[in-house]
């Protein structure tokens, strides 16, 4: 029997991504030396997908992914295939805490436009056919915003900044019209631009732009992409401050975003990062319009594999319902387990344990 799709974001839901195995990770090096063919390093994905789709139905998920084990990144690898942007070995990696990440990133090259040969839409076709109607088959892509973090627009060919978000937009508009053709009624942004507008550590300055209006144009892009999108597609942004092997790369609250994306993005949920004190308190949350998006607490931390305490996690979800209403809430991990190839630094058992946990306290609190 399919899940009624209208029910997303659910009460008990998940971020994403999943550890790889290790003989995803062996296929790929395979791949990397010219041992396997591109249909070989498929075959594998294709069967462990196959595998996680069961294992996440079986363990009682209604909204299910494909772990994201196409990827090797969680944004890298949606952006590269734009047109007008391109992925490249970067001088450096970024800076998380106590390690740098892998040296890679996008850059601006050319005009923003969709793909229509985009592979994440075959991916997305044949993920779906796996999961044949016994869950709803969630998509995941990083945010528009993802385009704006300093250095990755090239002001030679966009010396306007508006110029450039309204290609962003349009690019966008296209792909999820791209999704929806495909079947996709369940996707989620994932956002750390955002995150990172929230955090006094970060630079936010592009142009001399202040920080708020950086958060307004970040908005309007978002609210842009959304217009006229399908009633029955459903779209949430995640918030995250960054998950690398299990590092994170900033912290602050959520008050300088609460007034403004909170109020106003005109989306159907936020899954938002509230595993430990890096993420502030609740209080932004009164924000959040009575009867609108779903909030999705992330106080379940996909960080290690240790579970936490039930009735902590059950008194953080009622702290929670003093600002947003009980029934607007729902439960999940603060981040996927697997942002990238690299994975964080728990079992695979031990990831299938903290979802299991999840969708047992949601049963307890909501029924």
């Amino acid at each position: 029997m399919s899940i009624t799709l209208t029910k997303a974001p659910f009460k008990a839901d998940q971020v994403g991504s999943l550890l790889r195995p290790e003989n995803l990770h062996q296929a790929r090096l395979e791949f990397k030396e010219g041992k396997l063919t591109a249909a070989q390093l498929r075959e594998v994905e294709t069967k462990e997908i196959k595998r996680i789709v069961d294992k996440q139905i079986e363990i009682g998920l209604s909204a299910v992914t494909d772990g994201e084990f196409r990827r090797t990144w969680w944004h890298f690898d949606f952006l590269e295939h734009l047109n007008g942007v391109e992925g490249y070995v970067s001088k450096e990696g970024r800076p998380f805490k106590g390690v740098a990440t892998e040296k890679f990133n996008v850059r601006n090259i050319g005009k923003i436009s969709f793909n229509p040969d985009h592979p994440f839409i075959k991916d997305f076709i044949e993920f779906n056919d796996i999961v044949a109607g016994r869950a709803v088959a969630k998509q995941t892509i990083p945010s528009p915003n993802q385009l704006f973090p300093i250095g990755i627009r090239n002001k030679d060919i966009y010396p306007d900044i508006e110029d450039y978000a309204n290609d962003i937009i349009k690019a966008y508009q296209d792909a999820l019209k791209a999704f929806y053709q495909a079947g996709v009624r369940y996707l989620q942004f994932d956002d750390v631009y955002i995150a990172s507008l929230t955090s006094t550590e970060q630079p936010y300055s592009d142009d001399d732009f202040s920080r708020q209006e950086l958060i307004d144009l970040a908005l309007r892009v978002v609210n842009g992409v959304l217009e006229g999108k399908p009633e029955d597609l459903v779209v949430t942004t995640h918030l995250c401050r960054g998950n690398y092997q299990s590092k994170w790369a900033f912290q602050g609250g959520y008050s300088h975003i609460g007034p403004s994306f909170f109020a106003k993005e005109k989306v159907d949920g936020f899954f938002l990062e509230y595993d430990d004190e890096r993420s502030g308190n609740f209080e932004p949350l009164k924000y959040i319009p009575e009867g609108g998006p779903q909030v999705i607490l992330g106080v379940v931390t996909s960080k290690n594999g240790e579970l936490e305490d039930k009735e902590v996690i059950k008194a953080r979800i009622k702290e929670a319902a003093g600002y947003v209403p009980l029934d607007q809430l729902c439960l999940s991990t603060q981040c996927g387990f697997s942002s990238t190839h690299h994975g964080n630094d728990l079992t695979e058992e031990q990831q299938w344990n903290k979802l299991k946990f999840i969708i047992d306290i949601a049963k307890e609190v909501w029924g």
